[in-house]
């Protein structure tokens, strides 16, 4: 997996990024992302036909992916869907939101690092198999200290009337916005290829060092 070296810029409105040159950066809005990823997945399948038999994979993938990045306030979303050989392809996303919180009274919640650090549960694992979550604070390079979470965690999905849940490698970087009290950038990456959760926990941390406010 060290071909994610290759990068490219994303700028958006108030930050940038910079992801694997081969990830697929996507159209998340509800009336045009179906349509919009199905032309991409054609379009990359006719540049490599190799990766046919992947075709309704990828798609679901990244129109899931989509739909949850949209219900998240997602500013961007980016994927990557490779074939490396195996019978399975290998999956995995990021996405930056700016969210933000309040207390009961209506104040903005901290968004001082040690302060959200403190706030966020960790999650032991009882036996082998389970699920875990640890917290700490990470320095991100030209930005300043930020809370952090990583694990294999049961995410919920969304709208689901049996509150069913998808096991998978998840890692979220909380980065507060300067200047704008009780709003963090939300840089999230997951995968549900467990079998490759420190590789990428390698991967979402080198993208989230990468992240920087527009001047």
């Amino acid at each position: 997996m060290a071909r994610y070296m290759e990068t490219l810029t994303i700028e958006r409105g108030g930050f940038r990024i910079k992801v694997p040159e081969s990830w697929w950066e996507f159209d998340v809005r509800p009336e045009s992302r179906d349509d919009s990823i199905r032309r991409m997945v054609n379009e990359r399948v006719e540049q490599h036909p190799e990766l046919a038999k992947y075709r309704d994979t990828y798609a679901a993938f990244l129109q899931k992916a989509a739909a949850d990045a949209w219900k998240s306030g997602a500013l961007y979303c980016g994927c990557m869907a490779e074939a490396f050989g195996g019978d399975t392809p290998i999956t995995g996303s990021v996405t930056v939101s700016i969210v933000g919180g309040r207390s009961k009274t209506g104040e903005p919640l901290s968004t001082d690092p040690q302060t959200m650090a403190g706030q966020l549960s960790v999650r032991e694992a009882k036996k082998e198999g389970d699920a875990w979550r640890k917290v700490t604070t990470v320095d991100i390079p030209g930005v300043g200290p930020a809370a952090r979470t990583y694990g294999i965690e049961d995410i919920v999905v969304p709208d689901d009337a049996l509150n069913r849940t998808i096991r998978a490698v998840l890692m979220q970087t909380f980065i507060p916005v300067p200047g704008q009290e009780g709003k963090v950038a939300l840089v999230a990456g997951s995968s549900q290829v467990l079998d490759l959760a420190d590789s990428f926990f390698d991967i979402f941390d080198a993208i989230t060092s990468t992240f920087r406010f527009a001047e």
